[in-house]
């Protein structure tokens, strides 16, 4: 497992399944209705259970690059943070700029609720179409800025995960990159 410390959280990546980690909150790429779909947003509904829909239906949908809570039911993880990203258009329909939303938002919920350790999906880059190299980029990018800037932060770990191996490299190639800058 590739890991950077930025401040006094350590970053993980690791190839895995998202519903089984066991953190705090697991981050769902949602939909805008929050009601399920397909993809880590499927799976995070069946692994949780019924009640996360209905959790679901109670905040009345999220908007892209925004994010909401709910307990985590029947997962390991005690919350889940829904957030919704932004369907690639070719890059200039504002998309780097939600998707960063998307991770500063998840970031600020986490803090505001108590919770420590957390594991982002890759948003975006199933089927809504967000390059991966630029996609882990941002995450990454976001992330780090996040908690340089945010040292009374409560956040001790937060974990990418990676659905496949493709997944995996972009995000060890951006630690990589990142490693090489702070050398």
């Amino acid at each position: 497992m590739k890991e950077l410390q930025v401040s006094h959280t350590k970053l993980h990546v690791l190839k895995g399944d998202i519903t089984r980690c066991e953190v705090a909150a697991i981050v769902n790429a949602a939909n805008e209705s929050l009601l399920g779909g397909g993809g880590v947003d499927g799976a995070i509904h069946r692994a949780a259970g019924p009640e996360l829909l209905a959790a679901c239906r109670l905040l009345n949908g999220c908007r892209t690059g925004e994010a909401k809570l709910t307990p985590g039911f029947q997962l390991k993880a005690a919350s889940v943070i829904h957030t919704v990203g932004p369907v690639w258009r070719g890059g200039t329909h504002g998309e780097a700029d939600l998707l960063a939303s998307c991770y500063q938002k998840s970031l600020e919920l986490a803090d505001s609720n108590g919770i420590h350790t957390l594991a982002f999906p890759a948003i975006s880059t199933g089927i809504y179409g967000y390059p991966l190299s630029q996609a882990t980029k941002i995450a990454v990018g976001t992330v780090k800025a996040y908690l340089e800037n945010q040292p009374q932060s409560i956040i001790t770990e937060i974990i990418f995960v990676c659905f496949d191996d493709a997944t995996l490299a972009a995000y060890e190639q951006t630690f990589k990159e990142l490693e090489r800058r702070n050398a």
